[in-house]
């Protein structure tokens, strides 16, 4: 199935949804994960941003993909770093076992993987939240990228979450 392309009109306003989205999910993000002064942001925030507001009719741009996709991997994240003690192993686990779970409950989210590995190497500021960081900042950080892509639609053209 070829993907529709945008209007120049459509680019844009993705554009400006995408930079408010991700600066409500970052300053939300630094507030929590703030670690000795440097900001922490999620970088799997800007790889989903990028799929959302860049190819937003894709499945992996969809609402369920988007949530269940960084939660499952953030789940699956902070398991791995529990349970295995060498990160290299840990993240290559999480990456696979969030790949193949996303698969199997249809939600798969490339930048899940990212939220995945965030999960194992996010150092202190990351492991201190333990599996509250599924909620803060991950489910959050969905949940903000999903609405405001969501008030994005209604300025499209095309929605593309009903395919009108």
């Amino acid at each position: 199935m070829p993907m529709k392309t945008m209007s120049n009109k459509e680019v844009y306003i993705s554009i400006v949804g995408a930079f408010i989205a991700t600066l409500l999910a970052s300053f939300f993000s630094n507030n929590i994960l703030e670690a000795e002064g440097m900001p922490m942001i999620l970088a799997s925030t800007g790889a989903s941003a990028m799929l959302i507001f860049g190819i937003p009719q894709s499945p992996v741009s969809q609402p369920w993909p988007i949530v269940g996709g960084h939660l499952i991997s953030a789940f699956i994240g902070i398991s791995a770093y529990y349970l295995v003690p060498n990160p290299i192993f840990a993240s290559s686990i999480a990456i696979g076992l969030a790949m193949l779970v996303m698969h199997f409950t249809g939600s798969m989210h490339p930048p899940g993987g990212a939220t995945a590995v965030t999960a194992v190497i996010g150092g202190s500021a990351v492991h201190e939240l333990g599996y509250y960081f599924m909620v803060v900042p991950v489910l959050f950080n969905s949940i903000i990228l999903l609405s405001v892509a969501m008030a994005v639609a209604t300025f499209r053209e095309v929605n593309p979450f009903t395919n009108e």
